[in-house]
């Protein structure tokens, strides 16, 4: 069964996850603090997405986060954060989280989050069995994983998705809908700045100075292009 750690020490919040997940075909893991939800993880290694609440007894959903990415980066990460807390969604993503939804949300909008996040993450694609060299850059498109220089990057799997996408279309300018839609799906409903914070994330692994990128380069009142 296609598993999901839901991290939120409100039981009532939690529950409310949980039950909704069972009605949609998923095994929810539980945990109420930071120490429960790594624990849960080592029983469970095959858990495809991580739902964390920001705010935890024992630590908090970014430090969990950061953690959770430095030993995988496969798994897919879903922020839930206050409405009116801006920075906790950018700092959220820049921690290495997919998306995020925003509190109150109902079950129908984080369900929809959850199916595109786990189609991301829970399905990998073989059709492509080969490489995309471009500069220093190597695709391996089997595999899902880019080198530099021939030293390995290491990315998500929706950063890998978005480059795969950016080295498809070398040259070609992408609006951020363009990426979304390919990312994330056609029936994703979240805000352009998913995009746009997730290539921010890629530009600090791939650019030389990703103050001044020059492989992803911003196409102003439009998008993004790939260029060597």
């Amino acid at each position: 069964m296609k598993k999901v750690l839901v991290l939120e020490d409100e039981i009532s919040i939690r529950s409310f996850i949980v039950i909704n997940l069972k009605r949609a075909g998923y095994d929810a893991i539980e945990a109420g603090t930071g120490e429960e939800a790594f624990e849960q993880l080592r029983l469970h290694p095959n858990i495809k997405v991580a739902i964390l609440d920001i705010m935890l007894p024992d630590t908090d959903g970014f430090e969990v986060c950061r953690k959770i990415r430095a030993s995988n980066s496969q798994i897919g990460i879903i922020m839930l954060t206050a409405r009116t807390q801006e920075m906790d969604k950018v700092t959220g993503l820049m921690t290495g989280a997919d998306d995020y939804v925003t509190k109150p949300f109902s079950s129908a909008e984080l369900m929809a989050r959850i199916d595109a996040l786990y189609r991301r993450t829970g399905s990998v694609k073989h059709e492509d069995l080969g490489e995309i060299v471009q500069g220093p850059f190597r695709l391996n498109t089997r595999n899902r994983t880019l080198e530099k220089n021939g030293a390995r990057i290491k990315l998500t799997q929706v950063e890998y998705a978005i480059m795969k996408m950016f080295m498809d279309n070398p040259g070609k300018p992408l609006s951020r809908e363009d990426i979304l839609n390919t990312v994330w799906g056609r029936d994703y409903f979240g805000e352009l700045k998913i995009a746009d914070v997730n290539i921010r994330r890629l530009r600090i692994k791939i650019e030389d100075d990703p103050t001044a990128p020059s492989f992803i380069t911003t196409v102003w009142g439009y998008g993004y292009k790939w260029g060597l």
